[in-house]
């Protein structure tokens, strides 16, 4: 903890202390300082799971605060969250806590202005763009997917909100709303896009597992369905190893500080899906589940398939 919030509170004086002088230098900084908040989102994370202490409440506790500052409501993420940890790589759950995908059949089964849509959600510009904004800004402060189906979730979103809206006030009466904004804004944006990121290739990527209900196996979508991202360092630390997404998906009581250990020490747990950076770029293409194949395809790969079937 001291390692993380430290730096990025020493990172966001120096920022406050520069936007007005050298709002360049702000923007610079703002990019290890969005480095910094990922990995305090990563320790909530593991506070979500209640693994980061031995203690349920120190977890909680931990999680709700870290919260305020990811603008992530620590009750209603944590069960988001485990819904998808339960049911990842399940075609017959899908719908919270992850990126939609569809199936061809399901693709094509849509109109034409359905097929746009969806299109248009699976373009990067959307899902790393405009998506990862509206996701932490805008959904966290009454996200309805889940409160229709777990009202006591609406406590931990409310409060979340009211400390959030008691730091901004409290901040921008200080320093200055205008420069508040200027100094959060990029933080925000570049953090989001990052844990958005993170999580789209920890299991959309050529090879990862979708299966129907009565064929899903909790320890193949595990397994398979989770990608093993080889970051280089300082990226895996600031990502608290959240690359070695098939063993914490296989065990999500295995704390961020133990997973290099834990792979280490198990060769069995090194088969899973290997991808670097470079690799990483390639999968952003992919939108669809192709079921008579099992694999990720996309668009282009559907016409030409189409075309061929129907020639």
């Amino acid at each position: 903890m001291l390692t993380t919030i430290i730096p990025l509170a020493g990172l966001w004086v120096f920022m406050g202390l520069s936007v007005q002088q050298a709002y360049w230098l702000t923007l610079l900084l703002s990019v290890p300082a969005a480095g910094f908040l990922v990995r305090l989102f990563m320790i909530q994370h593991d506070c979500g799971h209640r693994s980061f202490f031995r203690s349920r409440w120190l977890n909680d506790w931990l999680g709700t605060a870290i919260g305020v500052l990811t603008l992530t409501p620590h009750g209603y993420w944590r069960r988001a969250h485990n819904i998808h940890h339960a049911s990842s790589g399940n075609l017959d759950k899908r719908g919270i806590g992850e990126v939609e995908t569809l199936t061809v059949r399901e693709y094509l089964a849509r109109s034409k202005w359905g097929r746009l849509a969806y299109r248009l959600y699976r373009n990067p510009v959307t899902f790393l763009g405009i998506g990862p904004i509206y996701l932490f800004v805008l959904k966290y402060r009454l996200p309805i997917d889940l409160i229709r189906k777990r009202p006591d979730t609406l406590i931990s979103v409310m409060i979340t909100n009211l400390a959030i809206g008691g730091l901004v006030v409290g901040i921008g009466v200080w320093l200055g709303f205008i420069q508040l904004l200027m100094i959060q804004l990029p933080i925000v944006l570049l953090s989001s896009m990052a844990g958005v990121w993170l999580f789209y290739i920890q299991h959309q990527f050529d090879g990862t597992y979708w299966r129907k209900g009565s064929e899903w196996n909790f320890h193949d979508a595990a397994i398979k369905g989770s990608s093993h991202y080889h970051l280089p360092q300082p990226l895996r630390w600031l990502t608290a190893d959240i690359g070695i997404h098939h063993i914490h998906h296989l065990s999500s009581r295995i704390p961020n500080y133990r997973l290099a250990e834990c792979y280490a020490q198990n060769p069995e747990l090194q088969v899973a899906k290997r991808i670097r950076i470079r690799d990483s770029l390639k999968c952003v293409r992919l939108a669809l589940w192709d079921e008579d194949a099992n694999q990720m395809i996309d668009f282009s790969t559907l016409k030409k398939r189409r075309m061929a079937t129907s020639a």
